[in-house]
């Protein structure tokens, strides 16, 4: 058996970056807010003080002690943030994320082993920005996968190792729904991301091929795709045919979808489990007024534990967190409920239950397992 932690998006620049040991110029391109300096300030006002610096392992806050029960085999995570000290801001753009890349020890502080890249905002500060990102996450041991130096590297899968010498290959895709425009997708000699320009038939062939071309025996195989808009629980139906496609055609064993604010349904297709929307796991937002019914402040740890000879899914956990004070901590009781009853609502939906378990978390049930 091999576990898999999955989480939403990571966002460690702007307002948090402030607060760690070394922030960036806190100079911003926004409409509205010109310093990153506010965002803390906002936060404060909120939900009081923050102990500045914060320690490299504060933000992970109780995710931790999660982590250290759990133990998985590979945690990956999408980060939604240039690690940079460029100042060239991509031009048009409304919002510029970046960490400075001496606070990186932050991200190292939960054991990381990949940080997926294909994203709106890994280019918010330039491709000068990405190939700093890229050498910053190296240099700290991280695995990067949908973004690179050209199309073939944008393409590669981070390799992470398992047990018995097998491994988990993350690859990662950016569609233009959530925001990645054609300009930043990677090509021949030109930086940029692994960019999915439709979700088509002849995509998954493509895909399929270049999952064939990496994988061993015994390998897992994830698809990590930034997709759709930030709010809002619908699941289109050419999203929901691509994932199918992935598994059935591609040899996909984990779709890790991302880019909504909040947690989405999830799926299980085929004994595969796909997590149409992880929702964000770590953010600057505290408040920001709006979207409440969406109740942005939770986020969720994903365990997905597969069969490592089959790739099937034998157990799918996931436990109930929030964000407050820049930190992620356990989601009190109602508010537990609430997102277990909302993600059980919308999974249902597509075949799956989500059951309530006495420690908070929940458990997937599905058709094929059920018999």
């Amino acid at each position: 058996m091999a576990t898999l932690f999955l989480c939403g998006d990571v966002m460690t620049g702007r307002g948090i970056d402030q607060v760690l040991p070394h922030p960036s110029d806190p100079r911003l391109h926004e409409r509205y807010v010109r310093s990153a300096r506010e965002y803390v300030e906002l936060a404060e006002r909120e939900n009081g003080p923050l102990p500045k610096p914060l320690a490299w392992d504060y933000v992970w806050g109780d995710a931790l002690e999660v982590l250290d029960r759990v133990r998985p085999d590979a945690r990956i995570a999408n980060l939604e943030t240039a690690v940079t000290t460029s100042g060239a801001a991509w031009p048009d753009k409304g919002i510029h994320y970046r960490m400075h890349p001496d606070n990186v020890p932050c991200l190292a502080a939960a054991r990381l082993d990949c940080c997926v890249l294909a994203n709106n905002h890994v280019l918010d500060w330039g491709r000068e920005g990405l190939a700093e990102t890229l050498d910053a996450l190296a240099r700290a041991g991280i695995r990067t996968a949908g973004a690179g130096a050209d199309a073939e590297r944008a393409a590669a899968p981070a390799e992470i190792a398992l047990p018995r010498g097998a491994r988990v290959l993350v690859f990662a895709f950016a569609t233009e729904s959530s925001g990645v425009p054609p300009s930043w997708a990677a090509g021949p000699g030109r930086s940029g991301v692994n960019w999915l320009p439709d979700l088509s038939a002849p995509r998954v062939d493509a895909i399929a091929r270049e999952v064939a071309r990496h994988r061993r025996k015994g390998d897992l195989a994830v698809a990590s795709i930034h997709w759709g808009g930030n709010w809002g629980y619908a699941i289109g139906r050419a999203e929901r045919e691509f994932a199918h496609a992935l598994v059935e055609r591609a040899g996909i064993d984990v779709v890790h979808g991302h880019s909504s604010h909040h947690p989405k349904a999830l799926e299980v297709h085929a004994d595969r489990p796909i997590l149409y929307g992880c929702g964000d796991f770590l953010n600057d937002y505290e408040g920001i007024a709006g979207y409440e019914e969406f109740q942005p402040d939770l986020c969720a740890m994903y365990f997905a534990t597969l069969d490592d000879a089959s790739g099937r899914l034998e157990r799918l956990e996931v436990v109930p967190m929030r964000i407050r004070r820049f930190r992620v901590e356990h989601a009190p009781g109602p508010q537990a409920r609430a997102l277990a009853a909302t993600l059980d609502r919308e999974s249902r939906r597509l075949g799956t239950r989500l059951e309530a378990r006495s420690d908070g978390s929940m458990r997937a049930a599905w058709k094929e397992k059920v018999a």
